[in-house]
């Protein structure tokens, strides 16, 4: 795609200012890194905060037609328990295809008289479409395009924060709340892509620079682009869309069956319930696993995984270098008879094997405010 055909977020321009290397990603013209350099952002995020402008993501609003109720609605497209999420909380969920694959991963909030649901950037025009096929009778579809989505991350975003919305301290892990901030009215969740505390901020888009230059005249804030948060979220253990799972992997496959609670577990009513309850009873054929190389070869995505007799047995899907863990990190998908932390792995790069284990994920403990 040429440079004029991209899409470009309400912080473009700042971007182009802060002097970020801009990169095609989703169909928009992004920041991959700023001059700091990526190592140095991940690492200012872990110790600090860091700002990523996030507002490529798709931001819909789901509200209920008289006589409907927007969470049972939901519930038929996704895994989640959505009746079951209190007002002010928000939840992860997973859309599903009849066998059982992901289709999108994705945030729902609950704030009273709709729900908000915060989609991938790659994926936002089929979920919507996904949205209006099958529950279009039942709830109205808004896209939020106009909003702008800024993500900030590190132990030190709530002092951040909380020089413009004091009361965002009161916030804990995955809680919502609708705030004036720099004079308008924001949605704030306390959540991210990190593994670290933090806040998303959903602000129109005509206001998101002035926010943003607010937060980034903070000694403790810094622009981060999409190359830190690729390695914080491959340290936090977290699952990217269309690398670490997609249509071909199911949610049990990718150690993602936390999700499905009990009463979904046993109702089923989503797309693909008969394929997931079997695996949940009888086990999948492959899972998910964190993967630690020995030495300090990184193993890329689409390396093959082989067991220490030569035979193939997986794939990794992501794969880098961990800033905050000074070593190369992996995840990828073997066989589930070799999917025990401690299995001892051969990594195939560039034809040599390269000696790993197998690991619990994540590589970096999650830092988020639970209380």
């Amino acid at each position: 795609m040429n440079a004029e055909a991209l899409k470009k977020t309400p912080l473009h321009a700042l971007h182009l200012e802060l002097g970020a290397r801009m990169v095609p990603f989703a169909g928009y013209d992004m920041p991959v890194q700023y001059p700091g350099g990526i190592i140095g952002e991940h690492l200012q995020v872990r110790a600090k905060a860091g700002l990523f402008d996030v507002s490529h993501m798709g931001q819909l609003r789901l509200t209920a037609k008289p006589g409907h109720d927007a969470a049972a609605a939901l519930e038929r497209v996704v895994t989640a328990d959505i009746k079951g999420l209190a007002i002010g909380r928000m939840r992860y969920a997973l859309f599903t295809d009849e066998n059982g694959g992901i289709l999108d991963d994705l945030m729902v909030s609950n704030v009273g008289d709709h729900l908000l649901l915060v989609v991938n950037a790659g994926c936002k025009e089929a979920d919507e479409a996904h949205l209006r096929q099958r529950i279009a009778g039942e709830v109205e579809i808004e896209n939020l395009a106009s909003r702008a989505l800024l993500a900030l991350q590190g132990p030190a975003a709530e002092d951040a924060l909380a020089q413009l919305v004091p009361q965002c301290r009161e916030l804990t892990f995955m809680a919502t709340a609708f705030w004036s901030i720099e004079g308008e009215r924001c949605f704030v969740t306390r959540s991210g892509y990190t593994g670290e505390d933090g806040f998303e901020i959903s602000i129109p888009g005509h206001a998101a620079e002035r926010l943003a230059r607010r937060l980034l005249s903070m000694n403790e804030v810094k622009p981060a682009g999409l190359g830190a948060r690729d390695s914080l979220r491959l340290e936090a253990g977290l699952p990217l869309y269309g690398h670490d799972i997609d249509r071909n992997t199911t949610p049990v496959e990718a150690a993602l069956a936390w999700n499905i609670a009990k009463r979904r577990r046993a109702e089923g009513g989503f797309p693909g319930a008969e394929v997931i309850r079997r695996q949940l009873a009888d086990g999948p054929p492959r899972r998910r696993v964190g993967i630690l190389p020995e030495g300090r070869q990184p193993a890329r995505d689409h390396s093959e995984i082989r067991d220490r007799a030569g035979r193939a047995i997986g794939e990794i899907t992501s794969g880098g270098f961990g800033p905050s863990v000074n070593g190369p990190i992996a995840m990828g998908y073997v066989e589930s008879a070799q999917a025990a932390p401690g299995q001892q792995l051969d990594l195939m790069v560039r034809g040599k094997a390269i000696p790993a284990k197998v690991v619990r994920l994540p590589f970096v403990t999650h830092n988020y405010k639970r209380r």
